[in-house]
């Protein structure tokens, strides 16, 4: 398994995968999103481009679920000796918080997906029932939820960004380049 798992001191390179490509997805799913919003009815990618963020969506979904069980399985690394408890409480909670966010999103979005009661069709390969369909004001409720906890995603990942930095450019320690390559 070598550099490919967790130790208690660095991140393993699926670790590391997994956080970049995420992170990666959720601004691009992000950015496509808020394009989505502009486009009229007669727009050619008024049918394609829900089709991909709905699909990639529900590859985010299962990539974080596969996150949390690998992160189960093989626990991150300790936190650096120079991390106070604030820092360290801090950096779990932010962790947790875009965890719930993440899932809170694909839940809304999946509820956007249904509410007329046809199923999400992943990729074309197979589809998501609906399971969930038909109350009042679904898809609206669910839409406001989508586009608020999006914005509210995408701001704590960049402070998150924006944190790593600072521990690398001002504190110089470890933080950021654990989450770039392993040991």
């Amino acid at each position: 398994m070598g550099i490919w798992k967790n130790t208690t001191t660095h991140y393993g390179l699926v670790s590391i995968l997994i956080h970049w490509v995420s992170a990666f997805t959720v601004f691009s799913l992000f950015g496509v999103g808020l394009y989505m919003m502009s486009l009229s009815y007669y727009d050619p990618l008024y049918q394609s481009l829900p089709w991909w963020h709905k699909s990639i969506g529900l590859t985010l979904f299962a990539t974080t679920l596969f996150r949390l069980l690998w992160k189960i399985i093989y626990p991150q690394p300790a936190p650096l000796p120079e991390h106070n408890l604030l820092t360290v409480r801090l950096a779990v909670s932010v962790h947790h918080l875009i965890y719930l966010l993440l899932f809170a999103i694909m839940i809304s979005g999946y509820l956007i997906s249904t509410a007329d009661g046809r199923p999400v069709s992943f990729f074309g390969w197979f589809e998501i029932p609906a399971l969930v369909s038909g109350i009042s004001g679904q898809e609206d409720i669910a839409g406001e939820v989508h586009f608020y906890l999006a914005w509210a995603l995408v701001i704590l990942a960049s402070l998150h960004g924006l944190a790593a930095i600072k521990h690398h450019l001002i504190d110089r320690d470890r933080t950021l380049t654990r989450m770039l390559k392993p040991r």
